[in-house]
């Protein structure tokens, strides 16, 4: 079975490291599709530097064989269908994350049949977020903790100045 896991990971963290790896657990393969809307700023990390950030990160987690990642622009559901993905795979955090993602679900079902996976991260990674991390890593805090290596290293020279 193929999952699809969609975000904008800008930056990946090791919340959603954690969710892409239970995804790999439950169905094997996954797809993780960086979304982008080409009307947008491209963030902090354009999107081939964040597509490069998650391939080395699931590298360093030991699951690359087992993940691809993509981009896409446009509709979840549609990522879904150009990857050929069995099931949309989404990360809750929490009570206010279900409550976003259920609604998004059953539109999404609804929509095109497609069906979405919950998946919490753990415990100790609930608190993580990408917008955080960018500004903990912008004003020189430690990140190291939230963040795979490669993007440490990444977010480190990014934000050299403040180091």
């Amino acid at each position: 079975m193929l999952a699809l896991y969609p975000g904008s990971f800008d930056p990946i963290h090791l919340g959603h490291l954690d969710v892409i790896g239970q995804a790999v657990e439950l169905f094997g393969d996954v797809v993780v599709a960086v979304m982008h809307n080409h009307e947008k700023p491209s963030g902090t990390f354009p999107v081939d530097e964040r597509v490069a950030l998650i391939e080395a990160s699931a590298a360093e987690a030991g699951i690359a064989d087992r993940v691809t990642v993509t981009t896409h622009s446009g509709l979840a559901v549609d990522a879904v269908t150009a990857a050929g993905a069995d099931f949309l795979v989404k990360g809750l955090r929490n009570a206010a994350d279900f409550e976003i993602e259920q609604q998004m679900a059953l539109t999404n079902y609804s929509v095109t049949g497609v069906r979405t996976v919950y998946l919490p991260c753990g415990t100790d990674r609930g608190f993580i977020s990408s917008r955080f991390v960018r500004e903990i890593a912008l004003y020189g805090g430690a990140i190291g903790h939230l963040v795979p290596g490669p993007v440490a290293r990444a977010l480190t020279e990014r934000f050299p100045a403040n180091r």
